[in-house]
């Protein structure tokens, strides 16, 4: 196979008549199938616009069958059996969703931003059938887009109970990710961070100019690097959220990455600089979220960090949110809440996650003036 610069190979499986590529193209995961015979080659039909998919166990070589994963913004994770020659599919497995679940009352949507550069961001979108597409609908919108960690839109049955609420959900694919390739990532981060913030403002930009929502209803959230690129957009569109939830966020750039004695700070160079260098301290300045902070109104704001964290250390958002405390002229909510049983991921066990979930889940209803399902106009 040759070198593809819009391509990332993630995985692969040789078979005695194929060549299988797991591969991110054109924003998506997908698998490529060769033949050794005669190179032809084709990339499996999945059926929906927006989706995720995995090679599977295949530990026969002499066979046609692939076995692999599927899933999407709407439907559970199930294992395909699929003829590569003939090109069929036997379903193997669904995850069951309890609760009545139906993957037909949604729909989901793939579409370019185009970021005001030029370059095109793809972007995921689910929302429930019955969702008016006129402004009214609340929206959650995601993102991450640093160390070529890639966001794909996966199934989540946390986010289903925003979409039966009525919100609009979307994932932003912004620069910093290898979504697109490892140019992609190049693309976002060191001396070209500055494109991960903008992509994201803009593919927040567009569900309002398409009326997916409106800014008096769209949320956004990260955790971690994302939590540095919910600060960044904060402090540069506050005008564009409703509210942002940013959890266990690297917002204190510069004095993280000063201190060599943090165990992640020399490896992270190539992420975004050495502060010793001026060039890259000049540039680090220009985005850290705290070194931001100004005298200005800021949407609402819900920070979550967590006492034993040993990648963003718990004081690095509490001082953000002590200045962010003095220097904000609006009467928004800005809420601080430090776990101090978890880590870096959250708390671990089931239902302790979803008592995390529903605690961000209901910060956002409540600001729409939501009660139970319905969204008070």
């Amino acid at each position: 196979l040759s070198h593809r610069d819009d391509i990332l190979i993630d995985n692969f499986a040789v078979f005695k008549d194929h060549l299988v590529t797991e591969e991110h193209k054109g924003g998506l995961q997908q698998i490529h199938i060769v033949r050794w015979s005669d190179k032809a080659d084709h990339y499996v039909e999945t059926g929906e616009p927006t989706y995720g998919c995995n090679l599977d166990a295949n530990p026969e070589f002499d066979t046609k069958i692939l076995r692999y994963g599927f899933n999407s913004m709407k439907t559970p994770y199930t294992v395909i059996d699929y003829d590569m020659e003939s090109r069929s599919k036997t379903v193997k497995k669904v995850s069951p969703v309890l609760g009545g679940f139906d993957a037909n009352n949604y729909v989901t949507e793939f579409v370019w931003v185009t970021a005001r550069d030029g370059v095109k961001v793809p972007m995921s979108i689910a929302y429930k059938k019955t969702t008016k597409r006129d402004g009214s609908a609340p929206c959650h919108i995601t993102g991450y887009g640093s160390y070529g960690s890639n966001y794909d839109p996966f199934f989540n049955r946390d986010k289903i109970s925003l979409l039966d609420r009525g919100f609009v959900v979307a994932i932003a694919n912004i620069r910093g990710g290898m979504e697109m390739g490892y140019k992609w990532y190049e693309d976002g981060k060191m001396l070209h961070k500055i494109n991960t913030f903008n992509d994201f403002i803009d593919c927040s930009d567009f569900l309002v100019k398409e009326k997916y929502t409106s800014a008096d209803r769209l949320f956004a959230e990260g955790r971690s690097a994302g939590g540095l690129l919910m600060g960044a957009v904060t402090n540069m569109r506050p005008d564009l959220f409703k509210g942002i939830i940013t959890g266990v966020p690297f917002v204190d750039v510069i004095t993280t990455m000063s201190d060599p004695s943090i165990p992640l700070t020399t490896g992270e160079y190539t992420e975004w600089g050495n502060p010793a260098n001026k060039a890259e301290y000049d540039y680090m300045k220009t985005y850290s979220p705290y070194d931001n902070l100004k005298k200005d109104n800021y949407p609402n704001l819900l920070v979550l960090t967590s006492f034993a964290d040993s990648q963003v250390q718990y004081f690095e958002p509490a001082k953000y949110v002590a200045r962010l405390r003095d220097l904000k002229t609006d009467k928004n909510v800005l809420l601080f809440k430090t776990s101090m049983s978890g880590s870096h991921g959250g708390s671990s066990g089931r239902f302790k996650r979803l008592e995390e979930r529903a605690l961000e889940y209901s910060w956002m209803m409540g600001l729409l003036g939501m009660d139970g399902g319905e969204m008070k106009q």
